[in-house]
């Protein structure tokens, strides 16, 4: 099988790289991709920025050199249900979106996850306020990309999955506001945040030092689990 595998961040990618084999770059209009084996799969992996429109040009890109059988939106999400914790596994079974909701498949194997439906949307979710507001809905995880990539997975009828690893919790508001730092290219401006971080050091900079540590944590654990996937 040959799996498209999007994510916003080549950080996203770093766990499932070390599993995979015959990685070698990939000429594809996009900020990062790279071709690559995993187990039976020929997979190409791209990371194309922050957000739904990049995310679905981040396909549209790769569907113009690789003839995918089906896609995948990995990366990193917060939690919205409570008893989610620091890196576990959310698969999604459906994305729900301002602009409709759309099907999202399972593994026909996988390790042990959560599965629920994903809220996508287009903005960081900073606040335990709006995250229970989000859970009322139903959804158990919210992101930003995975409507971009069903959007096209569903235009173009190929098979689409959400799988993503937890790196914010429910009950936690974010003191770094991530979402002014949010540049039109789809990257954060890390000096913004960090000269924003220094005017209240005592909270923000052990924030984003804890957070970089579990997105590192997320990303390996998101590897493993995609790579012992059956698809």
């Amino acid at each position: 099988m040959k799996l498209l595998l999007i994510a916003s961040d080549r950080m996203e990618f770093q766990g499932l790289l070390a599993r995979c084999e015959r990685v070698r770059a990939a000429a594809l209009a996009v900020d990062w991709s790279r071709l690559a084996r995993l187990g039976a799969h020929d997979v190409l992996l791209a990371a194309n920025g922050v957000g739904a429109r990049r995310a679905a040009s981040a396909v549209e890109a790769a569907s113009a050199i690789f003839a995918a059988d089906a896609m995948a939106s990995l990366g990193f999400c917060g939690a919205l249900a409570p008893e989610l914790g620091v890196a576990d596994i959310v698969v999604a079974t459906g994305i729900a979106a301002a602009d409709g909701r759309f099907a999202a498949q399972t593994p026909a194997a996988a390790p042990p996850h959560r599965t629920g439906t994903v809220c996508s949307l287009d903005h960081v979710a900073r606040s335990a306020e709006e995250k229970r507001g989000l859970h009322i809905t139903g959804a158990i995880a919210v992101e930003m990309e995975a409507a971009g990539v069903a959007a096209r997975a569903e235009a173009l009828g190929r098979p689409f999955y959400c799988i993503k690893a937890v790196t914010d919790l429910a009950g936690e508001s974010m003191a770094n506001d991530f979402n002014s730092a949010l540049r039109p290219d789809g990257h954060f401006d890390t000096m913004e945040i960090l000269r924003s971080s220094l005017r209240h050091p005592s909270v923000r900079l052990p924030e984003l030092f804890r957070l970089r540590k579990r997105c590192l944590r997320a990303s390996k654990v998101l590897g493993d689990f995609v790579a012992d996937c059956r698809f």
